[in-house]
């Protein structure tokens, strides 16, 4: 594994890594790791969902689908009436 040094922390910021280390029970060490996975792991992506689908299949090229003729839901059935037998 690697090793990281870092110089030149403000002190403000290094007492709320150590409160939040204290807070979370682990050293402030294993808390800078666990914010940096955090924060580096789940990088939000600019574009939706939709978009990236589109683009990884836009090479392939795009199929013409035939339009459908649609037609209104039946009715529904009544319950209420008293037609048993």
């Amino acid at each position: 594994m690697a090793s990281l040094t870092l110089r030149n922390i403000d002190d403000s910021l290094k007492t709320k890594l150590r409160i939040s280390a204290a807070a979370n029970n682990r050293s402030m060490e294993e808390e800078a790791r666990q914010i940096l996975k955090y924060h580096l792991l789940r990088q939000k992506s600019t574009r939706s969902i939709g978009t990236r689908i589109a683009g990884r299949f836009a090479e392939a090229g795009g199929v013409d689908l035939p339009n459908s003729e649609r037609s209104y839901p039946r009715e529904a059935p009544d319950f209420g009436s008293n037609n048993r037998k």
